[in-house]
């Protein structure tokens, strides 16, 4: 086996490693009290787990692009898989594209928090320089989609696009309230929950079949089950918030009217 192969397969070691107790620990701040020093635990140790296993698909999917085969001698026999071309559009560019978009959410959804009481912070460079290195990385992957005929890749790449434009949006309004940063922050750490459980299920599944890397259930389950799950938190906040406005909200009484002793 060639060098890259073994430091390709060293990645794999410290993403999986990274990234198994990561996918238990979503379950955490979903299911804790909102605000407990529980919930707020789970949530650093997900999002810990998250950023280094992300970090880890990066260099794994970047070696993938420049040496695709090399990486995956497995799939020289394969049927479908044995282009590399397509080795390279799928484990490859759409890897790098699901590993950033995670780095993406889960930076954002941890300043959400992190900036509560300083919303110009969300403009600083790191912040801001995640969300062009999205951009760009959904582009390359919807690119990279058209030229190698999956249209899977393109879909996908929408929801980078997406993020970037909802995020945007929050981080240049003006003076966003409690309720708009924790909607921000229920999206950004469900998202990646999303992400990677898409990731585990869709690449995961290539070391059994590769083809089952772009079958549809494999990616809507994921999708579907986090969509549930940001509504569900999300309207539950709406509720709390709107419970506390007609809590504090002033009561009209109806006018007394004295009756005139004036007869008419």
């Amino acid at each position: 086996m060639s060098v890259v192969h073994h430091v390709f397969d060293a990645f794999v070691v410290l993403h999986i490693t990274a990234g198994a107790p990561g996918l238990i620990s979503f379950w955490g701040p979903m299911l804790t009290k909102k605000g407990s020093r529980r919930h707020s635990a789970w949530g650093k140790f997900f999002t810990v787990s998250m950023l280094l296993t992300a970090s880890f698909a990066v260099a794994m999917a970047t070696l993938t692009i420049f040496a695709p085969m090399a990486t995956h001698p497995q799939l020289a026999d394969h049927p479908e898989f044995s282009d590399p071309a397509l080795v390279r559009g799928v484990f490859g560019w759409m890897m790098l594209y699901l590993a950033i978009l995670t780095i993406n959410l889960a930076w954002y959804g941890w300043s959400c928090i992190r900036n509560r009481a300083d919303h110009a912070a969300h403009l600083k460079p790191l912040n801001a320089g995640l969300h062009g290195v999205l951009t760009a990385a959904s582009l390359a992957c919807a690119v990279q989609g058209a030229l190698i005929g999956q249209w899977m890749l393109i879909g996908i790449s929408i929801v980078g696009f997406a993020t970037v434009v909802t995020n945007l949006r929050f981080m240049l309004m003006r003076a966003p309230g409690p309720k708009d940063w924790l909607l921000e922050h229920i999206k950004g750490i469900v998202g990646v929950g999303i992400s990677v459980y898409t990731a585990f299920f869709a690449f995961g599944a290539v070391r059994i079949a590769p083809e089952w890397a772009l079958t549809p259930a494999l990616w809507s389950a994921p999708l579907v089950t986090g969509l549930a799950i940001i509504i569900y938190h999300q309207q539950k906040t709406l509720g709390r918030f709107g419970a506390r406005r007609a809590a504090h909200a002033p009561v009209n009484k109806r006018p007394e009217f004295r009756r005139s002793g004036v007869v008419g």
